[in-house]
């Protein structure tokens, strides 16, 4: 991600309206957009993407689903996760298995070495989350995630 210069009078995050006094929702994008980034850098030599991982780590924690399931879980279109879940499978981080009853369907599982990937993966985006609160209290945190779940619900914010 490039810093705009000083010369187009772009303000830099932080800034005027990217900054304290700007729109909420932009702020949201800006900083998911900036941990985006981050996350993409911290896999990139465990050859993982940002979506990739989203799909590896809600397929653990909720195995065995398809891939249309995992798309709503991982926040990604079917088409998407139809790429991701492809890719995965190439790299051995998970294989498809029909499913007992609907045989068209098929369900998704970790593989060991997608597990092992998935690991090493975790430990570096939990220590970038661990930077995002550094300054932050377990209660400030868990106001912080109540008002996120909130705001993705759709419900006004913490109460």
């Amino acid at each position: 991600m490039s810093k705009p210069s000083e010369a187009s009078g772009v303000p830099d995050a932080g800034q005027g309206k990217r900054g304290p006094d700007g729109y909420l929702g932009y702020l949201l994008r800006q900083a998911a957009n900036v941990y985006r980034y981050r996350v993409e850098a911290a896999l990139r030599d465990v050859a993982l993407t940002q979506p990739q991982f989203a799909a590896l780590t809600m397929l653990d924690a909720y195995p065995e689903h398809a891939s249309a399931d995992l798309a709503r879980l991982a926040l990604l279109t079917p088409q998407t996760m139809s790429t991701i879940v492809g890719n995965l499978e190439k790299a051995g981080l998970i294989v498809r298995k029909p499913h007992a009853v609907h045989g068209r369907k098929q369900h998704i599982a970790v593989t060991e070495a997608g597990r092992a990937v998935l690991s090493e993966a975790k430990a570096r985006v939990y220590a970038l989350e661990g930077d995002l609160v550094a300054g932050c209290s377990p209660g400030e945190q868990a106001v912080l995630r109540r008002w996120l779940v909130g705001v993705a619900r759709g419900d006004t914010g913490p109460r």
